[in-house]
């Protein structure tokens, strides 16, 4: 071989080694955190994703975190970045935003969520989609919205009632994602011809995977998802151009509104990405919290327990026992990433400029060191402290100028339906249950439930609920000869009074003869009674 090749073989070579090692050892004017940065331009992006079935810390974080301490360095989707598990250094990224430190997210996902959208914005721009959000999701609006968010629960919990099962995530989700969109855009599920929600499942599926856009994969499904879901939001703005103003305002009237200024800063693609988050934001991690803290109320007792009697006490101090909840009643009642914009030196760490800082609050949530088996359902941990607002040991909502814009509203969402479930259903877990990290929670079985009777807070009428499950259906359907009320119910009506319990084709019934409540039922259509047919009817029906 000849000493030219011999040469650049050479080179070659000792510029692979020297490309390793830099690789491996990041410059940086001061102390690095401790770390690992992986392979060159993969990192430790396949351990990051890597599924696992705990609810503590991922073990990515977990395993390093116990090697080099709650602050340490790493190289995700070919991004440098400082991970904190540090309460101090976290409560610092989120005071620090727009000064020190940038909310960043890396290029894949911004080509998922759009280039466009909010979490992605900075400075001015953030703060006025952040006040136009505000305008739909503030205080005095969710106030107004209240008896919605409650007759909407009551609504899809009844029709659950009915059903031998129900899987509660795409149960929850469907009830979220449904009553976000009639408040943000006017879109009525059980009347559109569009199944807008079928386009965020299929983006859902493909979220958190490996950024291949390569037809056949979840991240391609992703990508495709949203395109149809962006296109549909669109066509349905431009269909609201043509209509005329209405009183009852939504998102896309504030939309419209904005975008008809002069020098307005609002672009339609801005909005439809904004429109895109919010939907997406509301309804999958709300609906996901929801399905927890069902599991951990049905396998905590005590928990159930106390916080039914807590929503009991709330009913017996009502004046009028039929009427819905109120706003004094109400009250009585994942992960964040940055970058570096400047060079920032925290607990004798430098962070170089342009690194990513991913903070993580789960490792601030399960802190032993602050929280007593931190992993034991245990929500009396809370008790006295503030936890409405960000603070070092709690940031769910995250923190500073990113504080979560839709936190009230998704408050008001998961405390209205806490207190329907409890004070007037029960149910018995079924099958599922099981999670899994990748590195977002996802329920693989599902969580499937059963409803029981719901519970009586008064006298029920007398009568009899018959056999389990077959109640007095039997008897029901017998036949008779008479022009008279039918002798299942006279017979009853003789013994009980107009008014008696029974069970028929498996469900709980009260049977009225009264013509007062008759009269009154038909009058509480839709606000305190809604029609309802046993499931072998509205397979027959439709």
């Amino acid at each position: 071989m000849s000493p030219i090749i011999m040469s650049l073989i050479a080179i070659v070579v000792l510029s692979i080694i020297h490309w390793f090692y830099r690789w491996w050892n990041p410059k940086c004017n001061g102390n690095l955190p401790p770390g690992s940065m992986g392979w060159p331009l993969l990192g430790e992006t396949l351990q990051f994703f890597t599924p696992s079935t705990t609810f503590d810390v991922s073990p990515f974080v977990k395993k390093r975190m116990e090697r080099y301490g709650p602050i340490f360095r790493t190289s995700l989707v070919g991004r440098s970045i400082i991970v904190s598990a540090d309460s101090e250094l976290n409560y610092y990224v989120f005071q620090q935003e727009g000064q020190v430190f940038q909310s960043w997210y890396p290029d894949t996902f911004t080509e998922i969520f759009g280039r466009q959208n909010v979490g992605s914005l900075h400075g001015f721009m953030y703060k006025y989609l952040k006040s136009m959000v505000l305008r739909l999701f503030g205080p005095e609006s969710l106030k107004k919205m209240l008896p919605e968010v409650e007759g909407a629960v009551l609504k899809q919990l009844h029709q659950w009632s009915s059903l031998d099962m129900v899987e509660l995530k795409d149960a929850t989700a469907s009830m979220i994602f449904n009553l976000t969109a009639k408040k943000l855009i006017s879109h009525d599920a059980e009347t559109s011809s569009v199944n807008l929600r079928e386009n965020f499942v299929a983006f859902i599926r493909g979220l958190i995977s490996f950024p291949m856009d390569i037809p056949g994969t979840a991240y391609h499904e992703c990508l495709q998802g949203r395109k149809r879901a962006m296109m549909m939001l669109k066509n349905m703005l431009q269909e609201r151009r043509m209509m005329p103003r209405k009183e009852n305002r939504d998102f896309f009237d504030y939309v419209l509104e904005e975008l008809s200024k002069q020098g307005t800063m609002l672009t339609e693609e801005i909005a439809l990405d904004l429109m895109f988050v919010l939907l997406f934001a509301s309804f999958e991690t709300t609906s996901l919290a929801l399905t927890l803290a069902m599991k951990y109320l049905t396998d905590y007792p005590l928990v159930l327990q106390t916080l039914t009697e807590e929503h009991d006490a709330i009913l017996k101090r009502r004046q009028n026992m039929n009427s819905g909840l109120t706003w004094k009643e109400y009250n009585t009642t994942g992960e964040y990433s940055s970058r570096n914009i400047q060079k920032s030196t925290q607990r004798r760490y430098t962070i170089p400029a342009g690194w990513g800082v991913m903070v993580c609050p789960p490792a601030v949530h399960l802190n032993p060191a602050k929280y007593e088996n931190p992993l034991h359902f245990n929500p009396w941990r809370w008790e006295g402290g503030e936890i409405n607002g960000a603070s070092k040991h709690f940031m769910a909502f995250g923190g500073g100028m990113r504080f979560c814009v839709g936190a009230d509203f998704t408050k008001v969402q998961m405390a209205v339906f806490l207190h329907c479930l409890v004070t007037k259903h029960r149910w018995q877990a079924i099958k599922g249950g099981n999670i899994i990290r990748t590195p977002g929670l996802q329920f693989p079985d599902g969580f499937y439930v059963r409803w029981w009777n719901p519970k009586c807070k008064g006298d029920l009428p007398p009568g009899s609920m018959g056999w389990p499950l077959l109640g007095e259906t039997l008897q029901f359907f017998t036949p008779s000869t008479t022009f008279d009320v039918s002798p299942s119910v006279k017979k009853r009506m003789e013994r009980y009074g107009p008014i008696f319990r029974t069970s028929l084709v498996g469900r709980p019934i009260i049977v009225s003869a009264d013509p007062e409540l008759n009269y009154y039922i038909f009058q509480q259509e839709g606000q305190i009674f809604q029609s309802w047919y046993p499931d072998s009817f509205t397979e027959i029906f439709g």
